[in-house]
């Protein structure tokens, strides 16, 4: 019998393996189970410090029916597999003339491509910025000197913008391509333990390696990589796309364009809304990121600064303010990390987070954002949100001495709007920061809601805003400020071919949907178009 269990719960304390534990609770020889699988795992810490781990597993159990339906009647949580229906393909009437083209490199184009290059597409994939090896050298200069290359940097190149985060893969979308995502991960060489547990993450260490394996699959599938080929332009004839320009000069024939540009593409945006496609605009939140020390949040979560079971912890936290109804909330936490430098373009400050896999750095940092909107742009024009992020990070580059160091203050001196003349805990953005109010490089109405946000937060966990809380700004990217408006097959309303997908379009959030909603894209297009005969 082929059966699942959810939420078996197990002391983190107990030492014995999972199957003993099994057989024991369910009263059976260990050896009548077999074919264990890992569904889900997550943690209970509301009875610090006696935490369990919560299961959802599946296997095998090697018992006569009878008392198979004896024992799921007896244990509770314990039921029978549901058996997978297989998805069924049809032949698209069309054929292809040209070989699809993939515009941009992160989890929404890689994944988009990787499905195109598997049923035998070969793909084209044009990326602005570098390969993950040689960005990777651009960006640590960038931390290291502030030297900044516009077109490879934290935002644009191989892997996307989660290859310099913490490599989350959490998301609260429910689709049947979700596994599909992990496992391939898993098989370009991230931990397997992401396809269990409740918050998985890989780490910008290993993500790295894994984003070069994909490619590295993609190509020898027969689809192609370049790299340094920035899209600059989109041809059409008759509403069809016929052609994608590249760096100003090169023209490459193409009927079909899938385009993954993430959330940060503002040249490409530009010429989206000259093209006259149909974009709206969206809101996003902006606020700072928060650091403290990494043994306050293990304590608030697991009641101890440290366990030998358990990696750094994590939170959660939000916020309503009831004066001006706007949301507040931590976004992007990474436990064990530090706060990086995530600009994409000269004469601006943005920050984010970042974690390697162990999460060991001692820090943990998390963004605090607030939600804003149409009311609060410059303009009614679909790009609005994007000048309101460009004017804001400029305002941050100003105060942080124009040199891209980070504004950053002491959440203490924050409340009082002084500027911080020592830090407890140093902030750990690099290139460096500068000491200033914090209030001046936000939105009124954006530092008034986080002054609450932070004292509600502090209520939830124990020396929130102590005096080693530290505050770096300003934080923008939070997700696309549009979306590319695209129709029942994936396709933009006014340019037949063009396949808007992944978070620059407006439709994830975060990589696994970014990845998700890329390999939904080549279904749409590969139920229109059979690849070149």
């Amino acid at each position: 019998m082929d059966l699942v269990w959810s939420n078996l719960r197990i002391s983190v304390e107990e030492d014995v393996f999972l199957t003993t534990i099994m057989a024991r609770k369910l009263k059976v020889s260990e050896n009548s189970i077999s074919g264990l699988r890992f569904l889900r795992r997550s943690l209970d810490a509301r009875k610090k410090p006696h935490l369990a781990f919560v299961y959802t597993l599946q296997f095998s159990l090697n018992v006569p029916r009878p008392e198979g339906n004896r024992i799921m009647a007896r244990v509770s949580g314990l039921k029978e597999a549901p058996i997978e229906v297989p998805v069924v393909w049809t032949k698209p009437s069309n054929t292809l003339i040209h070989r699809p083209v993939v515009i941009g490199a992160g989890p929404a184009g890689y994944f988009a491509a990787l499905s195109l290059a598997r049923k035998g597409y070969a793909p084209l994939v044009l990326e602005r910025g570098d390969s993950v090896e040689e960005r990777s050298l651009k960006v640590q200069e960038f931390w290291d000197k502030g030297k900044l290359d516009p077109e490879s940097n934290v935002q644009f190149g191989e892997g996307g913008a989660g290859t310099f985060s913490d490599g989350k893969l959490t998301t609260r979308i429910q689709d049947r391509r979700i596994s599909e995502v992990l496992e391939t991960f898993v098989k370009h060489g991230a931990p397997s333990e992401i396809l269990y547990l409740a918050k998985p993450h890989i780490g910008t260490d290993i993500l790295k390696d894994v984003v070069k394996r994909i490619r590295e699959e993609i190509v020898s599938l027969g689809g192609e990589v370049r790299f340094r080929a920035k899209v600059t332009g989109l041809k059409s004839s008759l509403g069809r796309l016929s052609k994608v320009v590249v760096n100003g000069e090169e023209e490459i024939p193409a009927e079909t364009a899938i385009l993954a540009i993430g959330h940060s593409a503002r040249d490409v945006f530009k010429l989206l809304s000259d093209m006259n496609l149909t974009l709206e605009k969206k809101s996003f939140a902006i606020g700072l990121r928060i650091e403290h020390p990494q043994a306050l949040i293990n304590q608030s979560q697991y009641g101890v600064e440290e366990h030998p079971h358990l990696g750094a912890a994590d939170y959660q936290l939000t916020y309503k303010d009831v004066r001006t109804g706007r949301g507040a909330y931590a976004f992007c936490m990474c436990p064990g990390g530090r706060v990086v430098a995530a600009a994409s373009e000269e004469d601006g400050v943005v920050t984010n987070g970042m974690s390697g896999f162990a999460r060991d750095t001692k820090i943990a940092n998390s963004a605090l954002v607030v939600t804003v909107g149409a009311d609060d742009f410059p303009t009614s024009h679909p790009l609005a949100g994007l000048e309101f992020q460009r004017a804001w990070e400029h305002k941050a580059f100003i105060a942080g001495g124009s040199a891209y160091r980070a504004p950053a203050q002491r959440v203490i001196d924050f409340f009082e709007r002084r500027v911080t003349d020592h830090f407890d805990l140093l902030p750990t953005y690099s290139p460096g920061i500068k000491p200033y109010n914090l209030h001046e490089v936000l939105p009124e109405v954006v530092g008034d809601v986080l002054e609450r946000a932070l004292r509600d937060f502090n209520g939830k966990i124990k020396g929130f805003t102590g005096k080693e809380a530290t505050l770096t700004g300003i934080e923008t990217r939070t997700s696309s400020p549009i979306r590319i408006v695209r129709n029942a097959q994936g396709e933009s309303l006014n340019l037949t071919g063009l396949y808007p997908t992944g978070e620059g379009a407006g439709y994830a959030g975060g990589i696994t949907s970014a990845a998700v909603d890329g390999i939904r894209i080549a279904e749409f297009l590969m139920a229109q178009f059979a690849p070149i005969e």
